[in-house]
């Protein structure tokens, strides 16, 4: 049921924040090495070096962090292109730009021999600039130009043009294969918090933004012709969306490489609770991306103890189904 009023949105959005401080809080405590409330709270308070105190500060707290900004970055958006392209299934793996991207990063290591983690990252949003580009150019070809069948399909091609691509690359380089086989992962496993502090100004760039625009995209769901009628400059709302999108995507796979149906499976959540304001559907999509990546991150941990399945295996098990269901509802029935 569609929460109405704008409290009953806030009472919603304060709920969802309490549970993504807890899960974080679970994922410090939680796991192979058991670790007590009590000794969580000390490493923070009162370090000592202990293997505790260093495993919860060096390890999990990072790792926490890194799966609450991914999941927000990836559910963000997942809701601007369904908004864009008025497809329930578009999200960054759908249409293309997690291969292009993880293509990129590949690209940028086998060839380049890049390694710091700035290039990473600009070598993901070069890749995922260049696959949306791919992706609206071939979906744009014929009479009846960008149609939802037509922009799944080609970001479909795009997916697997990119990742033929990557594996081309890989099997001719051994060494790159090793270095970057933790990014074609899709994990949030054994990342430092640098790696987010280097690519966290993006990140937040594109939050921003998209809650600027939210408006905006309110009056542009509404239909092309009725926005123009309104006075939106369509154009400019759908190049910074892209923009948005590129900076949110790119930064997620920098940071944990492809993870996917994220960005398929909170957007349709998140409305069912709070309704198609981009006001109030940005921000609590975010947030329970969060709540998302750090539960299926918590219950990798589980599976195959003590070794542990990378949490793109995770959100698959979750995300399959929920994909097969807005399929077989049909690109009408959100």
């Amino acid at each position: 049921m569609v929460l109405k009023k704008n409290w009953q949105k806030l009472f919603a959005m304060i709920i969802a924040t309490i549970i993504l401080l807890m899960l974080i809080g679970m994922s410090i405590v939680f796991g192979y090495t058991g670790i007590s409330i009590k000794t969580a709270i000390q490493s923070f308070m009162d370090f000592n070096g202990s293997n505790e105190h260093v495993i919860i500060t060096s390890v999990r707290l990072p790792r926490a962090l890194i799966a609450a900004a991914v999941g927000a970055c990836l559910a963000m958006s997942g809701v601007i292109m369904q908004t864009l392209t008025k497809n329930p299934l578009a999200a960054p793996e759908i249409l293309g730009l997690n291969a292009g991207a993880s293509f990129a990063v590949v690209l940028a290591v086998t060839l380049f021999h890049f390694s710091s983690l700035q290039a990473f990252a600009w070598a993901s949003f070069t890749g995922a600039a260049i696959a949306t580009i791919g992706v609206f150019l071939i979906g744009s070809v014929g009479n009846e130009g960008l149609t939802p069948m037509k922009l799944t399909l080609a970001g479909a091609a795009i997916a697997a043009l990119f990742a033929s691509f990557t594996q081309g690359l890989l099997s001719i380089n051994e060494a790159a294969l090793e270095q970057v086989l933790f990014w074609l992962a899709g994990s949030v496993a054994n990342r430092k918090l640098d790696i987010l502090t280097s690519v966290f100004p993006y990140m937040l760039i594109g939050w921003i933004i998209a809650l600027v625009f939210a408006k905006k995209m309110n009056v542009l769901s509404m239909g092309e012709d009725v926005a123009k009628g309104l006075g939106l400059k369509t154009g400019l709302v759908k190049i910074v969306s892209g923009v948005v999108v590129i900076l949110l995507a790119g930064s997620a796979v920098a940071v944990a490489g492809p993870i996917g149906f994220v960005g398929i499976v909170i957007p349709h959540i998140a409305r069912k609770i709070i309704g198609i304001d981009h006001r109030w559907l940005l921000p609590l999509s975010g947030i329970l991306g969060g709540v998302l990546l750090v539960a299926a991150d918590i219950a990798s941990r589980y599976v195959i103890m003590p070794q542990e399945v990378p949490v793109g295996v995770m959100t698959a098990i979750i995300g399959v189904p929920f994909f097969i269901y807005i399929a077989r509802r049909g690109f009408n029935g959100r």
